[in-house]
């Protein structure tokens, strides 16, 4: 593949990448950040966990009951490991109407030709986990572009293109800030890597891998940046108050936490995960159809696994089963579980030998736990931080971006629409003769209108639906300089998923509040019940947000419980 140079990052990236080419993509983008050092702790901890038959033959725990709570891709992965040793699996899931929890792709048509993400959307180079599943199920990939230069940069009322040397910027937008002297000659991109990954200069590698490392106990450094909010670090590294206005609006994630922990914001920025990025054609949720078809059909199963079908245990899917209760049972040594059936609200008890839960903690609040976890379980549960966030994906009969030479990325806004992103498809109209003079931009297109978080979630989704998307159309229309009113007849259809009411997450992803890591990291993955019960999500990772970090914490479930099973059978 090759791209227009202002459409990509140097080097260029493939389609379907194998592993040499994502490991050199992944040095490279270290080595551009001056941190080469970097890549083999990361390579490291990003890798998955070891197969799960190291610990157990394939069959050996035939009969062996094991509840998982949650069908997202933490209770998925823990379910496709277990399998291959012959345990039987009953995997609950509250939602009647989908499997895969935060991985959400919504389709706009039938053929499921136009679509958007309201959960991940996007796939690092160094997320190991993530790639041996898509290396498994034979997934297809393709470029996603962070950056596009034509795209916009709307701040203080004020629209330019979000050139790469930032020259538009400083000259149309910092005068309406209060700047110090040098910051004025400092492009946006510069002030941002001063105030949010410079910091990790001052630690050494190992100091800085355990940022994606759990641990009972982290070095003095590291606990310095747990402590510090994402505000305070960037004014200690001489950011003023205006350039700490300005930056923060390129990063969604960061204006949405800035009164958060500075050490879970830089997760993505010392693994320097985007720089390259990569998505899946036709949504995430192939990646959850894949685990799903794997589960329900032996022979699919046994193709992915290399197991013999013989030795899999069963597995059996509820739908719309809201589990309310955990119970352990000690005068038998098992786990209870109640569920209410959603459609016929009839109440259920089942007793399992162990338990997977792979729901986040923000909902696992609202499950009645009999006896009670370890104490520091229990407040984790109560006091880990969730944030909240919404997207609003539009669909338009035509892609009015396209007419602006946008192919990919987003524009940046100080708006309540927050930050607005376009579809990657297109790129390959740009290798053709000619580059982007043959986008087809009067094809229909899906495009994520805003994605916000914090706040801004908070309050743009609190707005009646009519006005919420009267509102984001407008400032669409500001952010692209176009007439008041014009998006009326190119708009065909809205959608927004506000994560704070969904009714099995009651917020989107987990972010520890300064201090958190050090008192809630271990405790969290700590299994109970003379472990019998276990955790997995991304909540559970220390790779909080990413769909690596659920499955990783999935597949190290999976092996913990294995491991639980031997010493439990030979007692």
């Amino acid at each position: 593949m090759s791209l227009n140079s202002q459409y990509s990052f140097y080097p260029l990236q493939p389609d379907n990448p194998s592993d040499s080419e994502r490991y050199f993509l992944t040095y490279h983008a270290l080595k551009e950040k001056g941190r080469p050092e970097d890549f083999s702790y990361i390579m490291k901890l990003m890798q998955p966990p070891p197969s799960i038959t190291n610990y157990a033959r394939p069959g050996q725990f035939k009969g062996v009951r094991v509840g998982i709570i949650g069908g997202g891709l933490a209770g998925l992965a823990s379910a496709f490991e277990l399998l291959k040793l012959g345990f039987d699996i009953t995997l609950y899931e509250a939602l009647d109407n989908r499997i895969g929890g935060r991985v959400y792709t919504y389709y706009f048509d039938k053929n499921k030709n136009l679509y958007g993400e309201f959960g991940p959307m996007r796939i690092p180079v160094s997320h190991e986990t993530v790639w041996h599943y898509i290396n498994l199920f034979g997934l297809p990939t393709r470029t996603f572009l962070q950056v596009d230069n034509n795209a916009y940069v709307y701040l203080r009322d004020t629209r330019v293109r979000n050139d790469p040397g930032g020259v538009g910027v400083m000259k149309h937008i910092y005068p309406k800030y209060e700047l110090y002297p040098w910051e004025r000659t400092t492009s946006w991109q510069k002030l941002y890597y001063t105030g949010t990954e410079s910091p990790l200069l001052m630690a050494s590698p190992e100091v800085r891998s355990e940022i994606l490392q759990v641990k009972a106990a982290y070095s003095e450094k590291t606990l310095l940046f747990s402590d510090v909010d994402n505000l305070k670090m960037m004014a200690s590294m001489g950011l003023s108050q205006g350039a700490i206005s300005i930056v923060t609006n390129f990063s969604t994630l960061l204006s949405g936490n800035i009164y958060n922990s500075y050490i879970d914001f830089i997760q993505e920025g010392y693994p320097a995960d985007l720089s390259y990025l990569y998505e899946i054609p036709g949504g995430a949720a192939r990646l959850v159809d894949a685990f799903c078809k794997s589960l329900t059909n032996a022979d699919a199963f046994g193709d992915h696994s290399g197991v013999d079908t013989n030795y899999l245990g069963k597995f059996t899917l509820k739908p719309g089963c809201w589990v309310d209760g955990i119970h352990y049972d000690k005068s038998f040594n098992k786990i209870r579980l109640s569920y209410e059936i959603s459609k016929s609200g009839v109440k259920v008890n089942e007793a399992f030998d162990y338990i997977v839960c792979a729901i986040p903690f923000s909902s696992l609040r609202n499950v009645h736990i009999n006896p009670l976890f370890s104490n520091i379980k229990m407040r984790a549960i109560k006091e880990v931080n969730y944030v909240s966030a919404q997207k609003t994906l539009l669909l338009c009969k035509e892609r009015f971006w396209e007419r602006e030479g946008i192919v990919g990325g987003a524009s940046y806004t100080d708006l309540p629409a927050s930050t607005i992103w376009y579809p990657s498809d297109h790129l390959k109209y740009i290798n053709m003769p000619g580059g982007i003079r043959n986008l087809p931009y009067n094809q229909p297109g899906v495009m994520t209108g805003s994605y916000s978080i914090g706040m801004d979630a908070i309050r743009l989704s609190a707005l009646p639906e009519d006005k919420r998307m009267d509102h984001l159309k407008r400032q669409l229309e500001l952010v692209h300089g176009l007439p008041n009113g014009y998006l009326n007849s190119i708009v065909e259809e809205c959608k927004t998923v506000n994560w704070d009411v969904q009714p099995t997450f009651r917020g989107s992803l987990c972010f520890f509040a300064p201090g958190q890591k050090e008192l809630f990291s271990c405790g969290m993955v700590i299994p109970e019940y003379n472990e019998r019960v276990f955790f997995a999500g991304e909540h559970i990772s220390a790779v909080h947000r990413w769909m690596q970090g659920a499955l990783h914490s999935g597949m190290a479930a999976a092996n913990c419980l294995a491991n639980a099973c031997k010493r439990h059978t030979k007692i």
